[in-house]
Formats: C-alpha cells, sequence, structure tokens
C-alpha cells in the first residue's frame, strides 16, 4: 500500500488543489470543521464471504490524502465486525492514514467501547496519537451492530451496563497515569500504570448517540463533546437533542468543552442528478440489505429523493445544494463539525475521490460566505 496509487499518479487530482500546509491548522471554516467519516464497505461473495479488502483499504488511504489535499479537518473510520466492512480495528487503519497525512485530525466512527477493553482502547489511541503528532481522537459508542458482542464474549442483557461502566474506565485511564479501578465486568486495577500517554492532554473523547436522549444526557453531564448520527427521515427533529445537549452540559458546568459534530450520509456531484445516480444503487443495497435484518421496508426511490431534499437527512447533490444544506442545519444546530459518510458500497471511488474534491473546494467556499457575519 505504499507505492504510488492511480489516483496520486493522475495530474487531475492535484491541479487545482492547495497543498495542505498552505491552509491554516484550525478549520477551512471558522468555527466549524468539515470532514469525511466511513465504514470501509466491502463486496460480499454468494457465500457470504468479504471480497476485496485489501483495495477497499487502499482506496481508503488516496480519500485521506485527498481529503487532507483539499482542506478538509477531520476524517473518521468505523467498527465493525461482519463481511459487508472493512475495518474492526480503526487504530490500525488510522495509523497507516497519519502515515500519509500531517494535519487531518484522525476518529473512530466509532469505537464499540461495550464489547472492547477500555485500557487498550486507550493504549492504540495514545499510540496513534503520538504517531500523528497529536491528531487522533476517540468517538466512543454502542455501536448499532450486535456482531461484537458474542465475539468478545459479552452478553447483550448488559448492553447500556456495559457502555457506562467501560465509558467510566476509559475516562479514569485518560485522567490518571496510575489507575486503581474496580468494575463488574473486568478485571480490577490496582494502582496500575498505563503507557504509553498521549501527546494531547486530555485525549479527545467524543460520544456518539442516534438520537437518544439518555446518551445525549450522558454525554452533557460528564463534559464530553457530542457526535449525532442523522442518516434517516427529517433533520429538524434533532434540535431537541442538540438544545438538550446545550442545556444540561452547561447546567453542568462544563459549557467550556461542549462540541457538537453532525455526521450524515451522502455524495456531492456536478448536479444533483448527478449525484442521486452515483449514490442510489449503493443507497438502495446497502439499506435494503439492513432492512431485511431490522424487519424495516425496502428503501424507494421516492423516499430516498425526499431525503435528498433540503429538509431530508441526505446531502446528496451538487455544490450549492450541500452548502445551502450545511449552512442552514448550522442555524438550527450550531454544531462544531459536519462528516459526510460517502462510501456505502464499494465500486464508486472515482465518484467518492470527485466528491471529496467538491467538498472542499467548491462546498466549503459556499458555506464560509454563507456563514460569514452580515
Amino acid at each position: 500500500m505504499g507505492g504510488q496509487s492511480e489516483h496520486e499518479a493522475d495530474p487531475r487530482h492535484r491541479r487545482k488543489i492547495a497543498p495542505a500546509n498552505s491552509r491554516r491548522h484550525v478549520g477551512i471554516l471558522p468555527g466549524m470543521e468539515l470532514g469525511l467519516y466511513t465504514f470501509v464497505p466491502a463486496a460480499v461473495s454468494p457465500e457470504g464471504r468479504m471480497l476485496d479488502a485489501d483495495r477497499r483499504l487502499e482506496e481508503l488511504l488516496d480519500q485521506a490524502v485527498l481529503a487532507e489535499q483539499v482542506g478538509l479537518d477531520v476524517i473518521g473510520v468505523g467498527e465493525h465486525h461482519r463481511p459487508d466492512f472493512v475495518v474492526s480495528t480503526p487504530a490500525v487503519v488510522l495509523a497507516a492514514i497519519a502515515a500519509r497525512t500531517s494535519r487531518v485530525k484522525l476518529t473512530s466512527a466509532v469505537t464499540v467501547l461495550s464489547s472492547d477493553d477500555p485500557v487498550r482502547v486507550f493504549q492504540e489511541f495514545a499510540t496513534l496519537d503520538l504517531l500523528s503528532k497529536g491528531r487522533a481522537e476517540i468517538t466512543a459508542g454502542r455501536g448499532s451492530f450486535i456482531e461484537s458482542f458474542p465475539l468478545f464474549g459479552y452478553d447483550l442483557d448488559d448492553y447500556h451496563e456495559l457502555f457506562a461502566e467501560k465509558l467510566e474506565l476509559l475516562l479514569t485511564l485518560r485522567a490518571n497515569e496510575r489507575v486503581t479501578w474496580r468494575g463488574q465486568f473486568r478485571a480490577p486495577l490496582e494502582d496500575q500504570p498505563v503507557y504509553p500517554r498521549p501527546l494531547q492532554d486530555p485525549l479527545p473523547v467524543w460520544i456518539a448517540v442516534g438520537g437518544t436522549p439518555q446518551s445525549v444526557a450522558r454525554a452533557a453531564q460528564l463534559g464530553l463533546p457530542l457526535a449525532i448520527a442523522i442518516i434517516g427521515g427529517q433533520w429538524r427533529p434533532f434540535q431537541a437533542f442538540t438544545g438538550l445537549y446545550r442545556d444540561l452540559i452547561t447546567k453542568a458546568g462544563h459549557e467550556s468543552t461542549a462540541r457538537l459534530s453532525i455526521n450524515s450520509h451522502g455524495i456531492i456531484a456536478e448536479s444533483r442528478e448527478a449525484a442521486i445516480e452515483a449514490y442510489w444503487p449503493n443507497y438502495f443495497t446497502m439499506m435494503g440489505r439492513l432492512g431485511r435484518e431490522r424487519g424495516w421496508p425496502p428503501p424507494t426511490r421516492a423516499k430516498f429523493e425526499a431525503e435528498c431534499g433540503p429538509e431530508g437527512a441526505l446531502f446528496v447533490g451538487d455544490p450549492e445544494q450541500i452548502a445551502q444544506k450545511i449552512a442552514a442545519q448550522h442555524r438550527v444546530f450550531g454544531h462544531d463539525r459536519f462528516t459526510l459518510q460517502m462510501s456505502l458500497g464499494p465500486g464508486n471511488q472515482e465518484a467518492v475521490l470527485r466528491s471529496i474534491e467538491l467538498f472542499g473546494t467548491k462546498v466549503a467556499p459556499i458555506v464560509r460566505e454563507l456563514m460569514a457575519p452580515v
């Protein structure tokens, strides 16, 4: 994976892109970061086996390099334990991205903390922080899939308790070099030193939620940044959760640490029609498969196109439409970060690369203008 890729060799992807070191480190937009996240989808054989995992990871590295070139601020990589997604260890993949980049922030999206060992999670991301010169973040969540629980020997009946306990331990490890701790699901620690320590103090830990008030309240009470996934339906109702977060984090005395990220699905193309045609086939395949697993109705083209509209959750359109939608959300949510998952399926690398380029070179300037003080 260290050789020159087709994308790196293609001059059209570099011609109009400013070097990464010419851009400020603090974000492409005043007060807001823009970025990508991905689950690195894989092709699956008829027998249910993962295909072309090495190619998908190489594509991800090319996406990350381009994202930094066009000035995007953050890249998130998810964790799954299924044949249709490649990455089970985000820290390892983010370390590979760190070796090819110098500025972009590197976060999990998410770390399924409930079924992992917080000591190892902390050590992995502390190591990533050292390798990347202080660019690592952990986004901790309970995950939307359940495969990791039996894989690592946990009972789904303990779903809520596992996350609460392991988050407590992770934050204890972050705050203390030597740790004494006892819990229900892990062996105790007795004045145990935990190394290495990260460059950042504290190492950023976000809480990812799908929109439950209890999860929002937990993040606020702990003074942690909050990442909300809005991937279907209408986006305005989520104002109830962003408002709850800001209210509770202020009451808890943690207003200085309040940060909010909105994470959505979509793709950007030169026209709305081109974006829809690039995104719909993979959306139909993936959402149809997940729907069959979870008992959802199959996706329809009409519903999909409605969700691509101004009030829908999906960011599928041309640069002007996407910028207007980001700015409209920001006026409602006041969020600090917006990330977009463009890779819902394998086989659309060229569309994703073009979308990344448009995100940084076309969408961001329009959003900057729309957000400028009058």
